[in-house]
Parts: C-alpha cells; sequence; structure tokens
C-alpha cells in the first residue's frame, strides 16, 4: 500500500521539523540519535533504548548496556489536564522521582514517553496548546528530563485537532527549553500509514523540531502470518524510504533518524512472535544500516513466564517464549 501524502508542504517545513537538524533549536549540530555512543571508528552506534514501567522496577531493566530509558506512560487522569504516570501517580510523584534517580544512577539518560494504548493520551483531554505544554513541563520537570516520547495511537492518532494541539505544545516547549523529542508511531510492513504521515507534516507545520521517529514493528494484523523478524525489516526498510521522499533527508540521515521498537515473544495479535533469532537479525540489521536506535517493549516482559501463566496470549510480566531473563536486551542491545 502507498502511504505518503501531502509530501510538499512537509518538504518545505523540512528545516522547522529538525529531522535534519535536530538540534536547531539550541544551536548545535545535529545528531537523530542523540544520546548513542560513538563506534571505535567514530560512527555513531545504534542505541538501546528499551521502555521500562515508570512505577515498577523489574529485574531486567538493567539486563544489558542501556543509552535511554524509555519511561512509560504519562497520560490523563481522565477528569481533565491533569497527567499521571501509568493512570495512577501523580505527576511530582516521590516514587516515580525515586524511580529516575535509580535508573540514571546506572549512567543512562531518560525519556519521558507520553500516551500508549491505554488511557487517555493528555492532548485529548487539554483544551489548549498552552495548558497542554503546562502538563508536560510539569512531568519533565518533575523528573529533570530533557527528553520526551510521545506514542500515538488509536483515537489520539486520528483526532485531528488534538494531534495540532499537541504540536503547538510541544513547539512552545521547545522556544522554552533544549528538548529532545520523538514521535512513536504504528507501522505496517510497508511502512508508516496515512496518519502517521500526516502527523509528522503538522509537526513540520507548527514549528516542531524531531530528533526521530520510532516505529512500532509489531501488532501488523491476522493476515501477517510470516516472520515477525522479517517484517520488522521491511518495515524499517520502508519508514527508510518515507522518511527520505517525504522529509527530504539523505539515506544516511534517514536511517539515523529511524528508531525501531518491537514486542518481544508473544504480540497481541494471535500468531504473531518475535523470537530471540529475531532479536539477533535485527540488531545485525540496526548496525549495518546505521539505524538511530532499537527498542523493545518491554524491560519487565524480559523473561519466560512461569508455571501457570498463560503462554498463548501477550503477557504484561513476561514474553511467553523460552528464554533466559534478559536474553532479549542482550540480543536487541548487541
Amino acid at each position: 500500500m502507498q502511504r505518503r501524502t501531502r509530501a510538499s508542504s512537509v518538504v518545505a517545513g523540512l528545516v522547522a521539523l529538525g529531522l535534519a537538524c535536530s538540534a536547531c533549536a539550541t544551536g548545535t549540530a545535529a545528531d537523530p540519535a542523540k544520546g548513542s555512543a560513538p563506534s571505535p571508528h567514530g560512527t555513531p552506534q545504534t542505541a538501546y533504548t528499551p521502555y521500562v514501567s515508570a512505577t515498577t522496577p523489574a529485574d531486567t531493566d538493567s539486563a544489558a548496556s542501556t543509552d535511554t530509558y524509555n519511561l512509560a506512560f504519562v497520560i490523563s487522569d481522565g477528569s481533565g489536564c491533569t497527567p499521571v504516570w501509568g493512570g495512577t501517580e501523580s505527576a511530582t510523584s516521590d516514587a516515580v522521582v525515586a524511580r529516575v534517580t535509580a535508573l540514571t544512577a546506572t549512567g543512562a539518560d531518560i525519556r519521558v514517553s507520553f500516551g500508549g494504548a491505554a488511557g487517555t493520551e493528555t492532548a485529548l483531554a487539554c483544551d489548549s496548546a498552552e495548558e497542554l505544554a503546562d502538563a508536560y513541563a510539569e512531568v519533565l520537570d518533575a523528573v529533570g528530563a530533557t527528553k520526551a516520547d510521545f506514542d500515538i495511537e488509536g483515537d489520539a492518532l486520528t483526532d485531528r485537532a488534538s494531534v495540532t494541539r499537541r504540536n503547538e505544545a510541544l513547539a512552545l516547549l521547545q522556544k522554552e527549553r533544549d528538548l529532545d523529542i520523538t514521535y512513536t508511531l504504528p507501522v505496517m510492513p510497508d511502512g508508516l500509514e496515512n496518519t502517521g504521515l500526516a502527523l509528522i507534516e503538522d509537526a513540520a507545520d507548527q514549528g516542531v523540531g524531531l530528533s526521530a521517529v520510532n516505529i512500532m514493528a509489531m501488532n501488523y494484523s491476522s493476515s501477517h502470518r510470516g516472520d515477525m523478524g522479517d517484517y520488522a525489516e521491511q518495515a524499517a526498510q520502508a519508514a527508510h524510504d518515507q522518511l527520505v521522499d517525504v522529509l527530504g533527508l539523505s539515506q544516511d540521515a534517514a536511517w539515523r533518524a529511524l528508531h525501531l521498537t518491537v514486542m518481544i515473544g508473544v504480540n497481541d495479535v494471535a500468531g504473531e512472535i518475535f523470537t530471540l533469532a529475531d532479536a539477533a537479525s535485527l540488531r545485525g540489521f540496526a548496525t549495518r544500516q546505521g539505524v538511530g536506535a532499537l527498542s523493545m517493549w518491554a524491560a519487565f516482559r524480559d523473561r519466560a513466564c512461569a508455571d501457570g501463566e498463560d503462554t498463548t496470549v501477550a503477557g504484561d510480566t513476561c514474553s511467553g517464549v523460552e528464554q533466559e531473563a534478559g536474553a532479549f536486551a542482550e540480543a536487541l542491545s548487541g
């Protein structure tokens, strides 16, 4: 399927979007994979940036060398424009602050992830860009974060008013502070959908500087019965080509501006299983292509299920496949 739309205005907004110049807001040279360490030859390596719970530690959080932890998720409390961690903890929760302190003590950075598949995405609950910007700022300031991820899916992706409201809010924040922004979007093996491309274009229109687009290489559909590792690589290649075509990036810059997130083990769609062999293969692919970062949903699932736990459906606390604890982290981090 062909999903490239409204390309001309995206290209016109490329400088404002910032994928070709992710640090334009601070006047420094761009690096779409900001934070990743250089290789011995000076080429940035593919970073490892797993999603972790903002509220609950897991033994597998530190299973591999991590560049940045994606701290998930911040949503609305359901009654208005009030951000909460995981739907339960206040924006200034002492427990979350302590969690961040423990994670960053390893030398890793944190990126606050807003949105996700559950609950009410904050941009849907706030009435204005100013109010939304204040909500985002409250969370970021509470944990001292300078990186933010926006996992936009479901109603939040199709509600155009909230898409623009969010991008207006992010543009306001970037005028006030050095804020590294990524968007996490659904993908199919043939690339980003029209709604995702429209969101990126709107970000350009509102003057948002993105450091990367993170694709969720998972949960395709019941008609996709092939190898999940192959699908992830196909989705990455297709999304890369879209960034080249729609945003006018060079081949190398488009790979650095691309992050890949997989759902380890059993996915939500029946029959889709991302294996340890898939993880190792994807790491090799990402390294060869120069992908900006690899991530997984999620560190707390990176273990085998215990006796009695259901392995036929995607579990919240285990992968559903045979593995040693932390094995997916080791494979994806290289």
